[in-house]
């Protein structure tokens, strides 16, 4: 027997797909948007429906854009440097980058990292269109922005080892300890990276 209305269960069972989303915060959220005003509930449903028919990628970086351009803002950008490329995994690593302020080339999103586990191979990645671009732009240096993760550092070694010219600096993101963190708590990659990554005092 179904105790709720047709309509709320289906909320339910639309918003327990979400990542993190369980049955018990599915219903919380389903709920706070039946008791919640119409206006901003109409915003969030206006706001779904149109993420997926107004965002578009870029042809060029794989970046998300808007749906009525062609390239992203950040490579059409004259100020921005063409030679060098910061590859990441997803859109939302370049805004992390972005907020630092520092960074001025521009960006190569692959689509994911490579993973055997979840049938992700390098023929599902935007490698082929890297190595092309690299060619195309003339790149003087490759920034391998991934995560510090097996499947970052495999996408990483991946890349690294299919870029063929010798003139082209090939660099990764330092990686070590974060501010405040005690040894003892750190994993093992980062702990690796910190080591292999120390400077003279």
């Amino acid at each position: 027997m179904q105790y709720l209305p047709t309509s709320l269960q289906d909320a339910i069972e639309a918003l327990s797909v979400l990542p993190g989303v369980g049955p018990k915060s599915a219903e919380r959220f389903a709920y706070f948007l039946l008791q919640a005003e119409d206006m901003p509930v109409e915003r969030l449903a206006d706001a779904i429906k149109s993420l997926k028919s107004g965002i578009d990628y870029c042809e060029v970086t794989y970046a998300l854009i808007e749906k009525n351009q062609q390239v992203s803002p950040l490579y059409d950008d004259s100020s921005r440097d063409k030679t060098t490329i910061a590859v990441v995994a997803d859109s939302f690593d370049i805004i992390a980058i972005e907020k630092t302020g520092v960074y001025q080339g521009t960006y190569h999103v692959l689509g994911g990292l490579l993973s055997p586990i979840d049938g992700l191979g390098p023929e599902d990645l935007h490698i082929p269109e890297l190595l092309r671009r690299i060619i195309k732009d003339n790149v003087s240096e490759v920034i391998l922005a991934t995560n510090a993760s097996v499947e970052g550092e495999s996408t990483a070694l991946y890349i690294q080892k299919h870029i063929s010219n010798d003139t082209i600096k090939i660099t990764r993101l330092a990686r070590g300890l974060p501010v405040g963190t005690d040894i003892d708590y750190a994993d093992q990659i980062t702990l690796s990276r910190a080591l292999e990554g120390r400077t003279s005092l």
